[in-house]
């Protein structure tokens, strides 16, 4: 019985080892899974703001711009760049996102160069019809625009004192012709510059009496485009009465844009479609290429003579034309589809797709070259091999914005510096007394919305007296530098004579002012940050107000509501 017990207690022991044996986990196993959940404990340690999703910290806490309590970012932020971001597979799906690998394409162009234009007025064939002597209309024949005119044509009756004074004269000077002939032909030469017909001239001296309404006759011929005058009213020697357009001819401009001038110049032929005529084509040529490129459409306007007798072309058709002689080749050089490219001002931007694994895209400027067809020539920013967005651009740029990446309306120069505004401080007083200037700041930014030079100034002068008594030694060296560069523009706004060197000092300001405010905790009342692309040269300047309604301080009435909301403190 003992030796039965004993043995089994043996057994258990001995199981037991076998089992510890075979059943231990090795000191590198556990080793792993201490370094896994160690490592997955460091990954959920980010912290961002759900209104502010480009604020990424180590620890909980608040946002540095609105306050708000940070939350745990998701995994999936892990391992990107300031500037990218990532999209969900079903956005994707939804937005039908399509993406395209660059290569060096073969891109032979074989038709020709396409402008779109339409038909004007040929100012070279335009008339004026002059009243040559003083006088009121009596009658005029001339009624309505677009009226045909002939040469010779009667077109006005005119009552002139002065031409009744001068017929007087006349019939004295007629009656002396054979003793005074010099002083009889001197008189009737007089009538010659009043464009008077001699067969009038000759009814005055055979009658005796003066003719009191004189006719004029058209020296013009051609399709009436401005009336000057009314019946009743008072004509002046010189003054036009009527202008005319001769429409035989006509003129169709076109609007090139600058990549496309190099490959232009006079002479060239032109294969003329007018929308009004789907079956018929007009041939012309270039004859002028305007010198001077139009800032606000960067065009310029290139012009082609046409014939028009059989009246065909009106003023104000559109059409469109082919120019020969303007063919491109793009063989070996970097392409990329047009529907790629997002225009914003002078800047020409695309989303690239670094990992070709992952939905993860980042916005890239490009250098454009030609356009030909559906592509663009790449002269800087891409290169081969990398893979960009084709399809569903704008819908990728729309969720860089919703990230705050940098977007078209966001762009690096103006945003807010996140890792900087997460790292300053500033001190509690110094935070209150810059909370009570902002309604000063504000007077300034409602001055300059007002185009008021006076008032930009006197309230540069105010600000900046309000804040000559702060003690900018207490601060970090970051937060002193953005304070000593806003008093320093505040001083420049002073001593500067015209609004446009305001305005200038005002950009710079504002990047300081908005930085430093971004610090400020507890705002009250709420201030958002504008920005407007076209100011500061198209580079962008951004604003601070306590209205979500756009009043641009750098533009005035010219572009009031040129400007969006970035940003909320």
């Amino acid at each position: 019985m003992n030796k039965r017990i004993v043995y089994s207690v043996v057994a258990c022991f001995v199981g037991l080892g076998l089992g510890y044996l075979v059943f231990k986990p090795s000191e590198e196993k556990v080793e792993d899974r201490v370094e896994t959940a160690h490592n997955h404990e460091e990954a959920e340690q980010m912290w961002t703001c759900s209104m502010h999703p480009q604020i990424m910290r180590e620890e909980p806490g608040d946002c540095p711009i609105c306050g708000m309590d940070l939350i745990p970012a998701e995994a999936e932020t892990s391992g990107l760049s300031a500037n990218q971001f990532r999209m969900t597979d079903n956005a994707l799906a939804l937005a039908a996102i399509q993406t395209t690998v660059i290569g060096s394409g073969n891109t032979e162009v074989t038709n020709g160069l396409n402008l779109s234009g339409k038909i004007v007025i040929n100012a070279d064939e335009t008339a004026t019809q002059p009243a040559h002597f003083d006088g009121r209309i009596e009658s005029l024949s001339v009624t309505s625009v677009g009226q045909q005119i002939r040469m010779g044509q009667k077109v006005a009756t005119v009552y002139s004192p002065a031409l009744i004074a001068a017929q007087q004269e006349l019939i004295t000077a007629s009656k002396l012709k054979e003793s005074q002939p010099k002083l009889y032909e001197a008189v009737r030469n007089k009538f010659k510059n009043w464009k008077i017909h001699s067969s009038i001239l000759d009814q005055v001296e055979q009658s005796g009496e003066p003719v009191t309404r004189f006719p004029i006759y058209s020296q013009v011929s051609g399709i009436v485009s401005e009336i000057e005058v009314n019946e009743g009213a008072h004509v002046m020697d010189g003054k036009p009465i009527f202008k005319v357009n001769n429409l035989n001819t006509v003129w169709a401009e076109f609007d090139a844009y600058e990549n496309q001038i190099s490959r232009l110049q006079n002479g060239q032929q032109l294969v003329i479609a007018v929308n009004a005529y789907p079956d018929k084509t007009f041939k012309g040529s270039i004859s002028f290429i305007d010198p001077i490129l139009n800032s606000g459409t960067r065009t310029v306007i290139v012009r082609a003579t046409l014939v028009n007798k059989e009246d065909l072309l009106k003023p104000g058709m559109f059409v469109e034309a082919s120019v020969t002689g303007a063919q491109q080749n793009f063989s070996g050089e970097l392409t990329i589809p047009a529907s790629a490219v997002m225009w914003t001002g002078e800047r020409s931007l695309v989303y690239v797709k670094p990992n070709p694994t992952q939905p993860v895209f980042e916005m890239r400027e490009v250098d454009l070259g030609l356009k030909q067809g559906a592509f663009y020539q790449i002269k800087s920013g891409l290169s081969l091999g990398e893979e960009l967005v084709t399809n569903g651009t704008f819908t990728v740029d729309a969720a860089a914005q919703l990230r705050g990446k940098k977007s078209m309306m966001n762009t690096a120069s103006n945003n807010i510096n996140t890792a900087e505004a997460a790292n300053m401080k500033l001190p509690i007083a110094f935070q209150n007394t810059i909370k009570a200037e902002m309604k000063q700041y504000l007077k300034l930014k409602d001055a300059f919305v007002d185009s008021d030079t006076m008032q930009v100034s006197r309230a540069a002068e105010e600000l900046l007296d309000g804040l000559s008594d702060l003690d900018a030694s207490i601060l970090e060296t970051m937060e002193r530098s953005h304070f000593s560069k806003i008093k320093q523009r505040l001083q420049a706004i002073i001593a500067s004579e015209t609004l446009i060197q305001k305005r200038e000092e005002f950009v710079v300001l504002n990047e300081n002012m908005v930085a430093l405010v971004s610090a400020i905790q507890s705002l009250n009342p709420t201030l958002y940050v504008q920005r407007c692309p076209m100011a500061n040269d198209s580079k962008g300047a951004v604003w601070l107000s306590e209205s979500q309604e756009i009043e641009n301080p750098y533009y005035g009435e010219a572009m009031a509501t040129c400007g969006s909301v970035i940003n909320t403190f």
